[in-house]
């Protein structure tokens, strides 16, 4: 009789599932290739110059293991963030710092806080370790920080996630707010505060956090701003006694030799970065633009997308996200009401919003040829 390998109940009880399904499979379902791929939130600008070239060269010596210490990395982001070494740790991108946080805290039947909504693989890695996921609203399309610290308190929980930029709507709180709230997270509750979109944010979203103060874990990452979301470079910074209990479960290698010397060059390459936020905003007046001749709305943002309102409820916007894929446009949605009677669409060169231009209104007399 043959065997198969003993899954944990836990394990076994998990649907097999991913958090995102990616514009490949989408292309490979339907036999078509994406004329502009807005849905990522990528930069389609791509990295620096000075990090491409810092990529390629470190491919000549891709046969050598990667610092697992991240050296060089931590020295330059230690100047940026006014913290030291023992402050810092990467991983595979902020989804893999989230989910070393989540196996260093979080024990089967641990609280966990979230907003209903929120960036799902935060959940995914909850889910995956057992702890029991709490969920607040969203209050006026952003996430409710009072509600999820009263939550937080209510059900004692180990971690409270908040995105500052909001994934998927797009919306931020002042950093003023996050300080004088965290006088409200209860004893002992970790506010995981993800940062992915922090560059395009206006001045005084970051909060001024001492980066020892033992509540706040922060995540940021080179996949946003810095265009390097097929690198995988993530960190987060904190207190260095958690920090430091990285070291217990994270993969040492997880980021590779060429990934390290890209980052570190972006990094440095502040002209650069200066360039992307310009393009960005441009690229979000011109969605803005697109959605209000087509008689939609967009929300503000503080990110590389934009949620653009399409004005009735979910089944509504899923039949335009739908027919823009038709029209080779690739957008996302929210996945719950009532965020999810928007789309989200990602910040992208003139040639993509002027294909945007022209498929969005053919997508939207399809949907209501389709309602009768």
């Amino acid at each position: 009789m043959t065997h198969g390998p003993r899954f944990p109940d836990l394990i076994a009880r998990l649907p097999a599932t991913v958090p995102f399904v990616g514009p490949e499979e989408h292309e490979r379902a339907s036999g078509h290739v994406f004329r502009a791929r807005l849905g990522a939130n990528e930069s389609v600008f791509g990295p620096s110059p000075k990090a491409i070239a810092a990529l390629q060269a470190a491919d000549r010596e891709i046969w050598k293991y990667a610092d697992p210490s991240h050296f060089e990395l931590k020295t330059e982001l230690s100047k940026r963030l006014g913290c030291g070494h023992g402050n810092i740790v990467f991983g595979e991108g902020i989804d893999g710092c989230l989910g070393y946080l989540v196996r260093l805290l979080v024990e089967p039947g641990d609280a966990v806080v979230t907003s209903e909504g929120a960036y799902p693989t935060f959940n995914y890695h909850v889910n995956a370790y057992g702890g029991v996921l709490h969920k607040v609203p969203y209050r006026d399309d952003a996430e409710d920080i009072s509600a999820l610290f009263a939550k937080a308190a209510e059900v004692d929980a180990k971690i409270v996630y908040l995105a500052n930029p909001d994934n998927p709507m797009g919306s931020w709180i002042d950093g003023a707010t996050i300080e004088a709230a965290l006088d409200d997270l209860p004893k002992g509750t970790v506010l995981a505060l993800d940062e992915a979109y922090i560059e395009f944010a206006p001045e005084g979203t970051a909060p001024k956090i001492d980066p020892e103060d033992p509540r706040v874990i922060r995540f940021r990452t080179f996949s946003k701003a810095y265009g390097m979301a097929g690198a995988r470079v993530g960190y987060a910074f904190g207190a260095e006694p958690l920090i430091k209990a990285f070291d217990k479960i994270r993969n040492h290698f997880s980021m590779n030799r060429s990934a390290q010397q890209g980052a570190l060059a972006a990094l440095l390459d502040d002209a650069w970065l200066a360039e992307v936020r310009s393009r960005v905003v441009a690229a979000r007046e011109r969605i803005a633009a697109i959605a209000d001749a087509n008689g939609l709305s967009a929300l503000p943002s503080a990110t590389n997308f934009v949620a653009v309102d399409c004005g009735r409820d979910g089944d509504h916007a899923r039949a335009v996200l739908e027919a823009l894929a038709r029209h080779g446009v690739f957008v996302r949605m929210p996945f719950v009401a009532p965020q999810n009677r928007c789309i989200r669409i990602s910040a992208g060169t003139e040639a993509d919003l002027d294909i945007l231009a022209e498929a969005l209104p053919k997508a939207l007399a399809e949907t209501r040829q389709a309602k009768g």
